[in-house]
């Protein structure tokens, strides 16, 4: 299988369709417009485009029926499928099609582009595009639509699998919006397109194409079950259409974080590599040109800094000129592009080029893997989206990094865990809990956030003694970290603590909120709020000089993880990863998840000295402290050395 979008490495690209027709292209057949296009988008620096053989275009089979309706066969038009003068072979697929295709895909190696192909597009823009003769039946389920699918995927890649520019086959544009499907289904649906594609060419990858897959592998289009069956997955990270994402402006750090976050959690559950493999503002309804290339920036810098490989725009071209379904249904559809209609670059797009090229222009072409530092364990009947985004962007506040684990599989080896806004009272299965509690005796930290839960062994191993459990009528308030929070909280307790218990925050009543208790060698923090889901559901919880500083929590969880750190930020607004190189050298990367200039003052490890800056603006250096001046959504790079 060949090496495309290796990890440490970073493509930049779009999800194409021609400037003149946008789904017409293939019926509007105007091979120079792709050549211009193409000379556009690869002088931008882009280096991959996902393309899309539109399915009744390529696969154009009508049904004819006799007296009743009865089924008697398949054809193009009046033309028996596979007819000396038929253009569509006993497949159904049109040749002049895939004529058409393999001229594209030419062009593309012309001008550098590497091509990921969505193989079934029966989804785009809001619009279902079916065969005629399968109009009626449901894509995912239905076998007859199944057994066409099979036909079209192996009559593309068997007649393309040697065009160089082809780097991988993708199942298809969000497939999952075909059609309803249970899990089974979903995963035979899958498994089936998968195989086809394994079958006709084992030499490239198999890239998933969904977006908004479950973290619960019990349910359809899951996760887990595209990892098992798919080598790539992939995000498509709109706020707009993602639970929790559009509750502040798109150039803030809760929508800014959500790329990476997601990805990540597709990566950490899947096994398998994840990519962004569509994203964008969805036109100036959402917001204005700056702000579009602001995100811009910052997300090409996070797919780069943690290991999503790729980043691809939606879409290549605005289509504001056409009147057809679906850009005449939806206007969100239409002001998308990189490129104006009339191919001029919006900033978004020079901020692709730019970015991209300082990239590149650094010396260390594979980057390390960032630094983890805890485990963010997801648990069953929770918002797992919602405390694992919050996780995400609390930890990053903090100043650490973590990976997300689901409850069913063994604990992976870590110094922190964090379990997030418990909720249900199944949350861990048994063999789960007792390695937990292992690892704590053992000598972890375990953080524990509680909703309405029930969880094996807390009372047992924290020394905590409750007497009794009820509703509240009132949301938690207490004072922490010099602030007074309030958080809605399900669940009061009367309790008491063992006498070596540390208590941070106490209710007025003097009830204790957050505190930590032993157990062996390990510590288990307890917050006894669901402060990420709680955070999840709240506008403006995330803006610079307006919130809470709720990442202290994290801060004070993770302090002996974050004294191992390389660098120490003071800033809840600036992200740091650490890359660790084999000759002790380390890449660390700052971002700026801020609209505005962010000043802010970094401690080094002790032994640690600053080498280089790479990218961005240098330190100034006052013993171990740097005094760093980041604009809004930029990136700094340096090199540090012990």
């Amino acid at each position: 299988m060949n090496a495309f979008l290796p990890s440490g490495t970073l493509s930049t690209g779009a999800n194409y369709w021609a400037s003149h027709a946008g789904i017409h292209m293939w019926r509007d057949w105007r091979p120079e417009v792709i050549d211009a296009d193409f000379t556009r988008l690869s002088g931008l620096g882009l280096d991959v485009l996902r393309v899309f053989p539109l399915w009744p275009d390529f696969q154009p089979i009508h049904s004819l029926q006799k007296w009743r309706g009865l089924f008697v066969e398949h054809r193009h038009g009046e033309l028996p499928l596979g007819a000396d003068d038929a253009d569509v072979g006993e497949d159904g697929v049109s040749r002049e099609m895939l004529r058409r295709f393999g001229v594209l895909a030419d062009l593309a190696h012309k001008h550098g582009i590497s091509l990921i192909v969505g193989l079934i597009t029966g989804w785009m823009s809001g619009r279902h595009f079916v065969p005629p003769a399968l109009e009626h039946l449901n894509p995912v389920t239905d076998a007859s639509s199944i057994q066409w699918q099979v036909r079209l995927i192996r009559a593309l890649v068997v007649h393309h699998r040697d065009q160089p520019a082809i780097r991988a086959w993708d199942l298809g544009n969000e497939c999952n919006c075909l059609g309803p499907a249970t899990r089974e289904q979903a995963w035979l649906w899958t498994a089936t397109l998968a195989n086809t594609i394994r079958a006709s060419d084992a030499t490239r990858p198999v890239i998933s194409g969904m977006h908004s897959l479950k973290v619960d592998p019990a349910g359809p289009w899951s996760i887990r079950d595209q990892g098992e069956l798919t080598d790539m997955l992939t995000t498509h990270p709109y706020a707009l259409f993602t639970p929790h994402c559009d509750r502040e402006p798109l150039n803030t750090m809760r929508p800014l974080l959500h790329a990476a976050a997601e990805t990540c959690l597709y990566a950490d559950l899947s096994g398998k590599p994840a990519i962004v493999e569509e994203f964008g503002t969805l036109g100036p309804m959402i917001c204005g040109d700056d702000a579009a290339a602001a995100m811009a920036r910052v997300r090409i810098f996070d797919a780069w800094t943690h290991d999503a490989r790729a980043a691809l725009w939606w879409c290549a071209h605005d289509q504001t000129h056409l009147d057809y379904a679906p850009y005449d249904w939806l206007p969100l559809e239409r002001e998308l592009g990189l490129l104006r209609e009339d191919g001029s670059p919006k900033p978004a797009a020079l901020a692709f080029k730019e970015t991209r090229a300082a990239i590149a222009s650094l010396p260390e072409k594979t980057l390390p893997p960032r630094r983890i530092d805890a485990v963010c364990l997801l648990t069953q009947g929770q918002d797992q989206w919602g405390a694992a985004y919050t996780a995400f962007i609390l930890a990053k506040q903090a100043g650490f990094d973590l990976r997300f684990h689901y409850c069913d599989r063994s604990l992976p080896e870590a110094d922190l865990y964090l379990m997030p806004s418990v909720k249900d009272h199944t949350p861990l299965p048994r063999r789960i809990e007792k390695q937990l509690w292992a690892k704590v005796a053992a000598g972890a930290t375990l953080y524990l956030s509680l909703d309405d839960c029930t969880l094996g062994d807390y009372v047992a191993n924290t020394g905590v003694k409750i007497a009794t459990r009820a509703r509240r009528t009132a949301p938690c308030r207490f004072a922490f970290a010099n602030a007074n929070f309030e958080i809605i909280t399900p669940v009061a307790y009367d309790f008491t603590l063992p006498p070596s218990a540390e208590v941070f925050a106490r209710e007025a009543d003097g009830h204790p909120v957050f505190f930590k208790t032993t157990h062996g060698r390990g510590a288990i923090y307890s917050l006894l709020a669901p402060l990420e889901t709680v955070l999840a559901n709240q506008n403006g919880a995330f803006l610079p000089g307006t919130v809470l500083p709720f990442w202290r929590f994290y801060t004070t969880i993770a302090e002996t993880a974050l004294a191992q750190r390389i660098v120490r930020k003071e800033s809840p607004w600036l992200g740091v990863t650490e890359h660790a190189h084999a000759d002790g050298t380390v890449t660390v990367i700052i971002v700026n998840y801020a609209d505005r200039e962010i000043t802010d003052h970094l401690r080094l490890l002790p032994g640690c000295v600053f080498s280089t800056a790479l990218l961005g603006p240098a330190p100034e250096i006052a013993a171990a402290s740097l005094t760093l001046k980041l604009s809004a959504a930029t990136a700094a790079v340096w090199t540090l050395s012990s």
